[in-house]
């Protein structure tokens, strides 16, 4: 197991590294950090330019670029921002990171549990009332877009607030503090929500299809026909298997989650990752994109080896060698 897991984890660092390779290229190529500095009235001297791009170390060329943002990485520094001095793109980061980090797996616990309830549920009664109920909310949420689904929310907890007294907070907390438990509680509940609500439609509807699998399959009919009690049957032989494939759907949305965050942020205002990310591209600062970029990558790699690991837990056929 322990050998397993240095593999992967050697065999991620070149994935970090190609994919911010490959980003940094993009936005290098695709836009001007200097942009907004050339276009002041009165525009910026010659001089002015030539020390603004030393600064943030735009006079060298793309791969001694790529390579000193590489190394000051190792050291923890994300390098210089267009956003000028005051905006450490380390200091940032870690704080950002942390609210995204709330939302996301706040998101993914309450999405997993609702995802396997439904989806067990409707596997074991199908074609019942509740399978077509489940199926018809499932689609529902699965076509909303989420920033559609994030506005819905939004305006229908103003209107709450407004006709009831209520307290449901539709924006993100001021300044990024998050204050007690209740108000901590009330800036994540739409967000919450919103990315809650999109994932699992489709995890449950991934757990029904894997739970109906196992349902059919010899071992499950050998089980019963042994006498073993039908809660037993269930959970130690049936849902144990059916969450193997679960586990992959839930590593590779992670990815999509991260994308919602993007979305879902910017709708209620939270200073996350997802905010961090969306000025970085409308100020064409190309340091702080990559740092949104890295922080993202590793998130998935990470999961996607917990995913690996799991496996063996759940089912002790599968042997890490």
């Amino acid at each position: 197991m322990l050998a397993f897991t240095i593999r992967r984890l050697l065999v991620s660092i070149p994935i970090l590294i190609l994919s911010t390779f490959l980003v940094f290229l993009l936005v290098a190529w695709g836009a001007d950090p200097l942009g907004d500095f050339k276009s002041k009235n009165p525009p910026p001297s010659a001089a002015q330019i030539a020390a603004r791009e030393h600064e943030l170390g735009l006079d060298q060329s793309l791969p001694m670029q790529y390579w000193n943002w590489i190394k000051g990485v190792l050291h923890g520094d994300f390098g210089p921002s267009v956003q000028g001095s005051a905006f450490n793109i380390g200091e940032e980061l870690g704080r950002r990171t942390w609210v995204t980090f709330r939302l996301v797996f706040c998101a993914i616990i309450i999405a997993l549990i609702l995802a396997v309830i439904v989806g067990v549920v409707t596997a074991v009664r199908q074609y019942s009332v509740l399978d077509y109920a489940a199926t018809l909310v499932g689609f529902f949420f699965l076509s909303l877009p989420v920033f559609w689904f994030a506005i819905l929310l939004k305006i229908w907890a103003t209107n709450i607030n407004n006709d009831f007294g209520t307290n449901i907070k539709t924006l993100g907390p001021p300044g990024g503090q998050w204050g007690g438990i209740g108000s901590w509680a009330g800036f994540l509940v739409l967000p919450t929500i919103t990315l809650a609500l999109s994932s699992y439609a489709t995890w449950a509807r991934f757990q029904r299809a894997s739970m109906l699998d196992v349902l059919n399959s010899d071992y499950m009919r050998l089980a019963r026909a042994k006498g073993l009690s039908p809660r037993r049957v269930m959970v130690r032989h049936g849902l144990r298997t059916a969450l193997i494939p679960m586990t992959t759907q839930v590593t590779l949305d992670v990815a999509a989650i991260m994308g919602g965050t993007v979305i879902t942020e910017r709708i209620f205002q939270w200073q996350g990752l997802g905010t961090m990310f969306i000025n970085g591209i409308q100020t064409q600062d190309t340091n702080t994109v990559l740092a949104w970029l890295l922080i993202s990558a590793t998130l998935v790699i990470v999961l996607n080896l917990v995913a690996d690991l799991l496996y063996a837990v759940l089912d002790p056929r599968i042997r890490l060698a």
